[in-house]
């Protein structure tokens, strides 16, 4: 499990970091997300011990990370900007890895090399496409069998089949060996299907924090139509974050119980009523549009 609490960091002066707090629980997929200059990569860096916070504490399995030794043998990270010696073939990264994970697995890297057919294992990474980089990348990280994972833009450069395949490996991990994963990106689509909680950040806080069940199950769409022009009076009880219209169909975005709004708008005799289910995208922008309009820059 990864606990951070109030944790604020600055840099020249800029508070990057203001006071966040965020749980991610063991043996999930936690997706953040976060327009630019949010906070995300700063507490990435937090969490994999490369920045020690001005104040504030980051546990992971209950122990500091910052110059843990013990807990960073447990943890592999795939940053935006890869990184590997100049020269250096993803099977020599191999052996470099081998020496500082206690628990890396031959065995498993031979088996992924079908997973990833197409990285030429005794090319230089830094002459392979961006793609192929990243490939590698997640070659290595999965032998190393890290009880926690830390992905920044993980699948960015990769074709749609590959990220298809580096989720599923992804997931078995979490399922199989209780991996905990947690994912840094801009693109809610990536993260609908895999991961379990959302976190979203804005101006170095957590502005919201919560299962993707609990998220859907308390967010719908109504597109209403009644026989006379304009919409009746709505139920004071009932909390509508928007209103839309096109013709004679309104279309509300009503947070709460679907079967106790469902009940309260039926009691208006409308003559056509349609529950729809809202993705991602829109769940966020409704929910957080009106408390900063930074958050609409996650999805546009």
């Amino acid at each position: 499990m990864i606990q951070i609490n109030d944790v604020v960091k600055s840099f020249d002066g800029f508070r990057a970091l203001d006071g966040l707090t965020m749980k991610v629980e063991e043996g999930s997929i936690y997706g953040l997300v976060g327009p630019n200059g949010a906070g995300k990569s700063t507490i990435l860096r937090h969490i994999m011990g490369i920045y020690r916070p001005d104040s504030g504490s980051i546990l992971v399995h209950g122990q500091p990370v910052y110059e843990n030794p013990a807990i960073k043998a447990e943890m592999a990270a795939i940053p935006d900007e890869l990184y590997y010696f100049n020269s250096a073939s993803t099977r020599d990264m191999m052996k470099f890895y081998r020496g500082l994970y206690p628990q890396f697995d031959d065995k498993r890297y031979d088996a992924l090399r079908e997973a990833f057919p197409e990285v030429d294992e005794n090319q230089p990474i830094r002459r392979l496409s961006k793609g192929m980089q990243k490939q590698s990348a997640f070659w290595l990280a999965l032998c190393c069998q890290p009880k926690v994972l830390v992905l920044d833009e993980p699948v960015d450069g990769l074709d749609p089949v590959m990220r298809r395949q580096v989720w599923s490996l992804l997931m078995g991990d979490v399922a199989q060996r209780g991996t905990t994963v947690l994912v840094s990106s801009h693109n809610l689509r990536e993260l609908e299907d895999v991961c379990d909680h959302v976190g979203i950040l804005s101006h170095g806080k957590v502005l919201l924090e919560r299962s993707l069940t609990d998220l859907q199950d308390n967010i719908i769409k109504l597109q209403l139509a009644f026989s006379e022009p304009g919409l009746p009076p709505l139920p004071e009880s009932l909390n509508v974050l928007h209103t839309s219209q096109i013709g004679r169909v309104y279309t509300l975005i009503v947070r709460g119980d679907p079967t106790q709004i469902k009940e309260r708008m039926a009691a208006l005799n409308p003559i056509l009523m349609e529950m729809l289910p809202l993705n991602l995208e829109e769940i966020f922008i409704y929910e957080l549009g009106g408390e900063d309009y930074a958050v609409r820059d996650i999805v546009l």
